[in-house]
């Protein structure tokens, strides 16, 4: 198989498959040796491969759980993240030109120049590549490049070395990020003009003043914006964080330098050496995790900062003192400090504070908020997870609050006066807490509120009448532990609603009134139930929906029991069951779904009967998006994909015993253009031998994730045998491979005979002589007396009865009543504590012939499959030398037998007999079966395997 030219794939057979393809064609001589050789270099195939996907993110955002690629970008498109990349001219090779995204994880030393030449409309480069040193014009090509990030996953320093200009073309370039790399050995890298965003974390620094020698642009004289506004800022952002060796700024360090941000996260830095570091201007400071004890007065009165994040450090107690110097402040963090109280003029302080964070901190189980300015302009407060259970009569006296974030907390009682005040408030959070009743009226005072944020609270009855006062409410959650009960009427300004129960949800419609202008539902629960059961709820806005948990009789085919009957402009359906399998879901009435996810979430795949499809796909002529996540619709076929025209991703998750009908091959031109196999089981079955080559070779198709599948050869095979391997090994139809096989042998026989015939060259006589005694006990052939059974039988416990009764007797019996063959049946002739799969293996191994006895039942057992796979792996491993027979006691369908792959060869030999099911016919299969043993016993009489 070749590369794809799209998707950066090549799809090799690992090395364990080699060998056992080596075994299966020649014997373990240096002359084979030499042959896989040539083998591997003519086929083209490589020990370690790239594994690239390939995708649109604009589509991809649509589906819920995760597809590995990079993160992108916002606005990006078309991407491609390659992981086990140590070749990389051959995986960029692969790639398609127009991308706008590019992720490389992987080991390569060196990043050659114009490594990239090849992709001038490349936005974003994430590359993850080990040490590696990047040489003079690594980047000549990249115009258009934006973000550029060297990562590395742990938090360890790797060497990087840089060139000065090696990012003189990045011309447009406005993040550039190092993460776990050491510059050390790098000096006077020239920063492009066009720079925004600098992130160097998890480095070696230990001061600010070596960046002055790894970046000249951070020099007094150097800045190019040296003679600019003092208010138009070379860089917008510098992270420093979680460099945990950095505790000195260094006089001077940053001299000249304009910041919107600075972040020092998880670093040993002091805030006050800040002033001494010639920073010109500074509106925002990150200083979470530092081990601050106090607020930092000085640098927040000497900056007058905008901006200040104190997060997880340890401020339990601010003073009045603390306070002046922080009038400028309009954002303040001081989340996970573990605050006790906060001082009386704290927000008059801070007249300019629009957003306060303490969350996670000890101010319960009473708010005492400090005294505030009738015009405080603070718009956003988070209380969330504070131990708080009772807030006061007028708790928040903060007219221009427009965020309340109360969740986590163990508040119980809410009424009207506690929300008094609130006027222009927008957006409440109540999650997580005790609330069980609500007061009617209780929202009164908020006019203006338009998401209200229940989840988590213990309310299991909800009308409609609690929500009255808000004029704009748009979005909505509810949940309860076990049932939840909603009543009308609803405000008609909602746009998203969401309900959470483990139990049931039941909506009580006496009228059937409609949630008109609702555009995103989401229902988590076992049950949704109707009330009464003969009404209908009409959902003609509805363009999300979300099902987790839910029965699939919510979409049953007959009208007067569905509880969505039409869903005109329904553009996304995810629906995730977790009981009686999806298997009857029928979708009708959503003529522009574009946006399918199915998925069965707790039900293993293999205990749900299978998913007809086509079926189910047949009303969805818009689709766009199909994901199916452990769901055992069993084969993918033409049926499956007829009509959908419009399909450009299809993703199959989770999926046990998949197939993959040839029937596919026709659809290859027209198949989606996003294909993704994650975590999917296939059947081992030659039929499907075509998927290898379209994965490489289509045209119009990027296929992701066929090189970590595995297959199975029946329902009890659980060995983790590499699908492409198998193909490799044992479906060896390809053409290609036959005219390459049979030149080369042709060859090698030429040359073979010519030497041969040398008279020159006496010493080949005694060459053959010793090779030819080498190829026969190698063969494993030797004297008859090492076969200590004729024939062994194989059954199931089921049978064992006619085998005892018939089967054993007519064949021991000497002659003429049997034919005198000594047999060996495990439950007779095993000995007591023997270990069953070393008797079998051995058993086998020293029979003339093996006689499978299958049945329904025998199919079904673990032990028969396990003896039908050691008879079938010595017809394989040593072709010729082996005999099996299969007799069928009842009529069995030869589909059943396809799964498993070695036996379709066998069964077009006609080495097998079928129980008569009429008595006139035994005689004739007595002599049969008798005959065929006699053949089998004859050809092993001087010789075995």
């Amino acid at each position: 198989m070749r590369s794809s030219n799209k998707d950066g794939k090549t799809f090799a057979p690992s090395l364990e498959a080699v060998s056992r393809m080596e075994r299966l064609l020649l014997p373990t001589t240096p002359l084979s040796l030499l042959l896989l050789l040539l083998m591997s270099l003519g086929l083209g195939w490589a020990w370690t491969t790239p594994d690239c996907v390939v995708g649109d993110s604009s589509l991809l955002s649509n589906i819920s759980y995760y597809i590995p690629f990079c993160s992108l970008a916002p606005g990006l498109h078309l991407f491609a993240s390659c992981s086990n990349v140590n070749d990389l001219k051959r995986t960029l090779t692969a790639l398609p030109r127009r991308l706008e995204a590019l992720c490389l994880q992987g080991t390569v030393s060196i990043l050659p120049a114009d490594a990239f030449g090849h992709f001038p409309t490349l936005q974003l480069l994430r590359l993850q590549l080990g040490p590696i040193r990047i040489t003079s014009g690594a980047f000549q090509g990249l115009d258009q490049l934006q973000h550029l990030f060297f990562e590395h996953p742990t938090s360890c320093c790797l060497s990087l070395f840089l060139p000065p200009d090696a990012f003189k073309p990045l011309r447009f370039l406005n993040s550039l990020s190092f993460q776990g790399y050491c510059l050390n050995s790098s000096q006077n890298i020239q920063l492009p003009i066009s720079l925004s965003n600098l992130t160097l974390t998890h480095s070696c620094l230990t001061e600010l003043q070596e960046l002055q020698r790894l970046f000249p642009s951070f020099g007094p004289d150097s800045s190019p914006i040296a003679n600019s506004s003092p208010w138009s800022p070379f860089l917008e952002m510098l992270d420093l964080s979680a460099n945990i060796h950095l505790s000195r700024v260094g006089i001077r360090a940053l001299h000249g330098l304009q910041l919107h941000s600075l972040r020092l996260d998880g670093t040993q830095i002091s805030a006050l050496e800040l002033l001494n570091s010639g920073l010109l201007h500074l509106d925002s400071l990150s200083l979470v995790g530092t081990g601050l004890e106090k607020l930092p007065r000085n640098v927040t009165a000497y900056f007058k900062l905008l901006a200040l994040d104190l997060g997880r450090n340890q401020i339990q107690n601010i003073m009045d003192e603390d306070l002046p110097g922080f009038h400028s402040l309009e954002h303040l963090n001081l989340h996970a400090n573990g605050l006790h109280s906060l001082p009386i003029r704290f927000l008059s302080a801070l007249p300019q504070l629009q957003r306060l964070n303490l969350s996670m901190n000890k101010l319960g189980p009473t708010l005492v908020l400090p005294e505030v300015l009738v015009s405080t302009n603070l718009r956003v407060l988070d209380l969330s997870h504070n131990e708080l259970s009772a807030l006061p009569s007028r708790a928040f006296s903060l007219p221009q609050l427009q965020e309340l974030w109360l969740g986590g907390n163990n508040i119980s009682n809410l009424s009207n006066e506690t929300l008094r005040g609130l006027r222009w408030l927008k957006t409440l959070d109540l999650s997580w807490n005790q609330i069980k009743v609500l007061n009617p009226g209780w929202l009164s005072s908020l006019p203006a509120l338009t998401s209200l944020n229940l989840l988590g609270t213990h309310i299991e009855y909800f009308s409609g009448r609690l929500l009255q006062g808000p004029q704009k409410l748009s979005h909505l959650c509810l949940s309860s532990p076990e049932m939840l009960e909603l009543y009308p009427p609803w405000p008609s300004t909602l746009l998203s609603l969401e309900v959470r129960a483990n139990t049931y949800i039941q909506f009580s419609v006496p009228h059937g009134e409609p949630f008109l202008y609702l555009e995103k539902l989401t229902l988590q629960t076992s049950n949704v139930l109707l009330y009464p059961n003969n009404v209908t709820i009409h959902f003609p806005s509805l363009r999300h929906l979300t099902l987790r948990g839910c029965s699939p009789s919510i979409f049953s085919s007959h009208q007067s029991q569905r509880f969505f009957p039409q869903l005109p402009f329904l553009e996304h359906l995810h629906f995730w069951s977790n009981h009686e399998g999806p298997e009857n879901l029928q979708l009708f009435g959503m003529p522009q779904l574009r946006v399918l996810e199915l998925g069965d979430m707790e039900n293993p795949p293999y205990y749900s009967s299978p998913m007809n499809l086509e079926v189910l796909l047949k009303e969805l002529p818009q689709l766009e998006v199909l994901t199916l996540s452990n769901l055992n619709f069993g084969n993918l076929s033409d049926s499956t994909f007829r009509g959908l025209g419009l399909l450009q991703l299809l993703l199959l998750n989770s999926e046990w015993a998949l197939g993959m009908d040839s029937s596919l091959q026709e659809l290859i031109p027209q198949m989606p253009q996003y294909v993704y196999f994650s975590n999917v089981t296939f059947i081992c079955q030659c039929e499907s031998s075509w998927v290898g080559p379209w994965a490489t070779q289509a045209p119009n198709t990027f296929v992701y994730g066929l090189q970590k599948s595995i297959c199975m050869a029946n329902a009890s095979d659980y060995s983790k045998t590499p699908l492409l391997s198998f193909f490799s090994v044992h479906c060896l139809d390809d053409l290609g491979l036959q005219s390459f096989l049979t030149s080369f042998t042709l060859v090698l026989m030429l040359i073979i005979f010519a030497l041969l015939g040398c008279p020159k060259w006496p010493w080949l006589h005694h060459l053959w002589t010793l090779f030819h005694a080498w190829w026969w006990k190698l063969g494993g052939w030797h004297h008859r007396s090492h076969y200590h059974y004729d024939v062994f039988i194989s059954c199931c416990r089921q049978d064992q009865t006619w085998v005892l009764a018939e089967l054993i007797p007519a064949l021991e019996k000497p002659l003429p009543d049997g034919e005198g063959l000594k047999l060996c049946l495990p439950e007779r002739d095993f000995g007591v504590g023997q270990d069953r799969l070393d008797a079998t293996f051995a058993s086998m191994k020293s029979s003339r012939a093996t006689l499978c006895v299958l049945s329904h039942q025998a199919l079904g057992s673990p032990w028969c499959n396990l003896e039908l796979s050691l008879a079938t792996y010595h017809l394989v491993a040593k072709s010729g030398t082996a005999h099996l027979l299969l007799l069928f006691l009842e009529p069995i369908d030869r589909q059943q037998l396809h799964g498993y792959h070695r036996l379709a060869c066998w069964l077009q030999k006609e080495d097998y007999l079928n129980l008569p099911q009429r008595s006139t016919e035994w005689v004739a299969f007595w002599e049969q079966l008798r005959r065929r043993l006699r053949k089998a016993v004859q050809e092993r009489e001087d010789w075995r395997p």
